[in-house]
């Protein structure tokens, strides 16, 4: 089922909020240049999990891994592990839209200004411009890229978010409910983008909406209080999940 080098490996990985076990042996490849869905009730360990392929729960005090994440082979656990070039490469978009207070421009130039991309301004423009188009919004806003941020539609700012990202050139795009706080025509815009950058970059969404989750990857992981209790090829998870427990919250029966 798995192609011989995912970019990500995850093995017997626990993690801890203080002595609580929030996360219990989960074993998972990520495919590159896929879409993972994760999909299960609240509470369930889903957005935990996403949190630990960049180690975003490092902030949080008193938590705690074992087992392994590999990038590219890498363990992102290691004590050598660069931390701001690792979620350089594996970035995240959040529930709600969060642009800087700035203009559009320099929320997209931002990463590139801190991490040192560029030297000139003509090729900052051109990162600028190419993770606009990249987001689906450069026609949006290329004549008013010194506008602020937050006069854009809720939708608008959570593309500007992912261009964003996509300006400091990752490998890994996290998604953490990307469209649970838009309409519905923002969110179908978001998922027609999932589609596009799929093709450059591996994507893992975290979702409530089982349609969604249908409708954007290529697999799916579904979490139970804090265990991965199925883990396969999305068609196969939708049509012959192979536990009860999936087909009972893929149905609605339960959850």
């Amino acid at each position: 089922m798995n192609a011989p080098h995912p970019i990500l490996q995850i093995r017997n990985l626990d993690f801890y909020y203080g002595s609580s076990l929030a996360l219990n042996q989960i074993n998972m490849d990520i495919q590159r240049c896929k879409v993972t869905a994760l999909i299960g009730p609240s509470g369930c360990g889903k957005s935990t999990f996403l949190r630990c392929l960049n180690r975003m729960n490092d902030t949080i005090h008193g938590t705690r891994v074992v087992g392994q994440i590999l990038l590219d082979g890498k363990d992102i656990y290691a004590p050598d592990i660069d931390l701001p070039l690792l979620r350089q490469q594996v970035g995240m978009v959040f529930q709600k839209p969060n642009p800087f207070p700035k203009s559009i421009y320099d929320n997209v130039a931002f990463g590139p200004r801190v991490i040192g991309l560029t030297k000139k301004r003509s090729e900052l423009d051109d990162i600028i411009e190419q993770s606009l188009q990249q987001a689906a919004l450069w026609e949006d806003v290329k004549d008013q890229l010194y506008d602020d941020a937050l006069t854009l539609s809720l939708g608008q700012q959570q593309r500007l978010c992912i261009a964003r990202l996509l300006a400091v050139k990752p490998e890994v795009i996290l998604m953490d409910e990307p469209a649970s706080a838009l309409d519905p025509i923002a969110t179908g815009h978001i998922e027609e983008l999932i589609a596009e950058l799929k093709e450059r970059y591996t994507i893992v969404i975290v979702t409530h909406n089982m349609q969604q989750a249908g409708r954007v990857s290529d697999y799916t992981g579904l979490f139970w209080l804090g265990e991965l209790v199925e883990f396969s090829p999305t068609n196969i998870m939708f049509t012959r999940p192979e536990k009860q427990i999936s087909e009972d919250y893929i149905t609605g029966r339960m959850g």
